[in-house]
């Protein structure tokens, strides 16, 4: 994508890479990101994972809306830009209340084909029940936060030009950080991170889009949330931090991924080469609309003949 791309021209981009195709036999074609190099952006897969499996849940169920409610995912192996993704998809269950699928992720890899994530997902008829929630963190409004692409701009020339040319990417997420990120030279700090998101520009009335650009986005800021009070980080090229899995649950079904949603971000543990991190999406109105867990290996890097 071109870096004078619009926002609507960036968002369009991200609904046509989220828009899987049927291959038959419940296999279903992701498609590579255009420009796309080296690895495959975890939230890419998890997304696209998601949108094969709700295209079997209303066929099965005589078109009955059954939202997704939770996915759990394995990362097995890194994803690879140079060929599209195949999503296999088991009907594992069609209850009354409950569809379960599990989705199989694969790619060509030195002439074999092998999987890089599997996914499970569980799906439920809409039905009311008592509630409760927590509350939001008291943050500034995202109208009060300078915007992500503002601030790269800002300190893209004190990082190295490697990192400076993939920090300039446009994106189609669009995001606000309430507290200094570590390529602003932030010094080492407590565990947490909070951050405004959302689609840059408007998304068609589909929920399940919406959905789909919220696991999209669930994999940005989380992992590097354990790695904050080691003075560790990608751009100052002492970390190694892969994610190993990755959790979703869906409270609000109808979650508006083009309005701003906070991203509330801590990390309770990180022993033993692995960062475990959690997250709570809150909408802007306070509501609690998802949640989000993922453990990841996180490894310093030692420089060579230090």
């Amino acid at each position: 994508m071109s870096e004078t791309a619009t926002p609507e021209q960036l968002v369009d981009g991200l609904i046509r890479l989220l828009d899987v195709t049927p291959t038959g036999d419940d296999h279903f074609a992701g498609r590579r990101k255009p420009g796309g190099v080296g690895r495959v952006f975890g939230g890419q897969v998890i997304a696209q994972a998601l949108a094969a499996a709700e295209r079997t849940v209303a066929d099965a169920n005589r078109n009955e809306e059954r939202p997704v409610h939770s996915l759990h995912a394995y990362f097995l192996r890194g994803g690879n830009e140079d060929h599209e993704i195949d999503f296999r998809i088991d009907r594992d269950l069609d209850g009354g209340s409950f569809s379960n699928r599990r989705v199989t992720a694969s790619q060509q890899a030195n002439g074999q084909v092998r999987p890089i994530l599997t996914l499970s997902a569980s799906f439920q008829r809409r039905e009311q029940g008592v509630h409760h929630s927590d509350t939001m963190p008291d943050v500034l409004p995202p109208d009060a936060v300078p915007s992500e692409a503002e601030l790269r701009e800002q300190y893209a020339s004190s990082v190295p030009e490697h990192v400076r040319q993939m920090m300039l990417i446009p994106r189609p997420i669009e995001m606000r950080h309430l507290e200094p990120r570590h390529w602003m030279g932030a010094e080492p700090s407590a565990p947490v991170s909070n951050t405004w998101f959302r689609a840059a520009a408007p998304l068609p009335n589909d929920p399940k889009l919406h959905r789909a650009v919220l696991a999209y986005a669930t994999d940005m800021t989380l992992l590097g949330t354990c790695a904050l009070p080691h003075g560790l980080s990608w751009t100052l090229g002492n970390l190694m931090g892969v994610s190993l899995d990755h959790a979703i649950w869906f409270h609000d079904p109808d979650v508006k991924a083009d309005e701003w949603l906070l991203y509330a971000c801590d990390s309770p543990w990180a022993d033993r080469a692995r960062g475990f991190n959690r997250g709570k999406i809150f909408a802007q109105d306070g509501r609690l609309v998802a949640e989000v867990a993922q453990e990841g290996l996180i490894r310093k890097i030692v420089p060579k003949g230090s």
